[in-house]
């Protein structure tokens, strides 16, 4: 059986670049596994807080149908930066290796986020092609919020050349984010429902469907053993 990784820096950020891939890929018969990267830390963020945030993570998974839900301890949530590389790059590359995803979803290398740039920079590393075991497709999904507010030409742009319908769907995706009480604002904060979905239906309307999420294909590799479907 197919398996998909997504990996994500913080609760939701998963959800809102790639909810409704997620939900479609379970559907299509594949085991989809969420690893959350960074754990709030006192007194930046209180223990109630950040209970709150893992059980809206885990039910708003249960709702797309996520296999598991898991939570890399160890790594500071808005301090990622104060953790040495080496040790981030080590955890990353033994979740690959042992979910062996054949597809991997990671943060934008250009999100304002520094934690965002750090976790997609250490999986890089982590799937470097040496010898161990490395996904077919790397995708980096876009997280509202924080891939739309980087600098434009001095820092990475967001421009997507791959596509998932996901009009069958963008409900499941809405009613996982409602889960997220904690993260949610009233719109016309990008943290709102109506924000998520009308991002679904711009990048549904670049490629002629009712809703689609859009993502940058770091890299695809075609083995012995897939065929060429170009």
């Amino acid at each position: 059986m197919m398996r998909a990784l997504v990996i994500a820096a913080h609760p939701d950020d998963e959800v809102l670049g790639a909810g409704g891939t997620i939900a479609r890929l379970v559907d299509e018969g594949k085991e989809v596994t969420v690893a959350i990267v960074t754990r709030g830390e006192s007194p930046m963020f209180d223990d109630e807080f950040i209970e709150r945030g893992r059980k809206e993570a885990r039910d708003a998974h249960r709702l797309l149908g996520v296999r598991e839900t898991l939570f890399l301890d160890g790594f500071p949530a808005a301090k990622l930066d104060t953790v040495p590389h080496h040790e981030l790059n080590r955890a990353l590359q033994e979740l690959v290796q042992e979910i062996r995803p054949g597809i991997l979803f990671v943060p934008f290398a250009g999100d304002i986020h520094l934690d965002h740039q750090l976790v997609f920079k250490s999986a890089l590393v982590s799937v470097r092609p040496r010898g161990g075991f490395t996904p077919h497709t790397l995708l980096a999904y876009e997280t509202l919020s924080e891939t739309n507010w980087n600098a434009p030409y001095l820092s990475p742009g967001f421009y997507p050349n791959l596509y998932v319908d996901v009009s069958e769907y963008i409900d499941r995706k809405l009613d996982a984010i409602r889960v997220f009480e904690s993260q949610l604002q009233p719109f016309p904060n990008e943290r709102s429902v109506e924000a998520v979905r009308a991002l679904a239906a711009h990048r549904g309307a670049n490629v002629g469907c009712h809703a689609a999420e859009a993502f940058v294909l770091v890299r695809k590799i075609y083995s012995a053993e897939f065929r060429l479907n170009l």
